[in-house]
């Protein structure tokens, strides 16, 4: 336990070190509170560690536990049910999420609204993650889904509003963070593991990718609906 936290305050060392680099060698000057930043450091390692624990003891042990229970039914349904309900729920968990949905809404003047990206974004990844699991349980090559994937993504790009683009594909990343990335990981590698035929390393890896290309597709697909909406309403008035 001791040396696990020790080796996380390795792991936050370099950040810290290249914050008062440039705190007192660039910019001169000391920091306004450094006992408070000092405990907030310490709560930052603490809280890393314990995060740590937490998805050896918990995260990674029930998604791979899931997927070897729900492949014992006679039909893959509840395999695919399971992963589009817990891509679902574990985005609408994530942390990076709701502070992008919400920088969002303040810097959009009205034009988004941080709820509705969250649920589309949700939506998303609960779909890539569907057709991730399906790519694992038919054995399909990964290239033929992601190449399809992003030929989708740049024919929404070009017709997309311009506003929408940027946080799109910002969306498209924070999806993968604290939550979402270890379940995940462990029903893909559960699945694998499991599946007659298939191999770990080659067909258990690769969801992270689904999770990351579909919430682009569900939020420049809503943006490409409500604008041809709102022309379509200009017309009727």
């Amino acid at each position: 336990m001791i040396l696990d936290l020790f080796g996380m305050l390795r792991d936050v060392l370099p950040i810290i070190l290249v914050i008062l680099f440039f705190q007192y060698a660039v910019i001169r000057r000391p920091l306004a509170s450094p006992v408070k930043v000092g405990v907030g450091f310490a709560l930052v390692i603490i809280g890393l560690y314990a995060f740590v624990v937490g998805l050896k003891l918990g995260l990674f042990p029930i998604g791979q536990r899931m997927a070897e229970q729900l492949i014992g039914f006679d039909t893959w349904l509840w395999v695919y049910l399971f992963a589009f309900a817990i891509g679902f729920a574990t985005t609408m968990a994530e942390p990076a999420l709701i502070a992008v949905g919400q920088q969002a809404e303040e810097a959009a003047a009205g034009k988004i609204n941080g709820n509705v990206i969250r649920i589309l974004v949700a939506v998303g990844v609960a779909i890539g993650i569907t057709i991730g699991v399906h790519r694992i349980i038919s054995g399909d090559s990964i290239h033929y889904y992601i190449i399809g994937g992003y030929l989708l993504v740049i024919a929404l790009t070009a017709l997309a509003p311009r506003y929408i683009v940027a946080l799109a594909f910002d969306l498209g990343g924070v999806t993968t963070s604290e939550v979402t990335v270890p379940l995940v990981t462990a029903l893909g590698i559960g699945l694998a593991g499991q599946i007659e035929g298939r191999n770990v390393l080659i067909d258990g890896f690769g969801l992270i990718a689904f999770a990351s290309i579909f919430p682009i597709v569900t939020v420049m697909s809503y943006a490409i609906l409500m604008e041809r909406v709102a022309h379509w309403r200009e017309r009727q008035s």
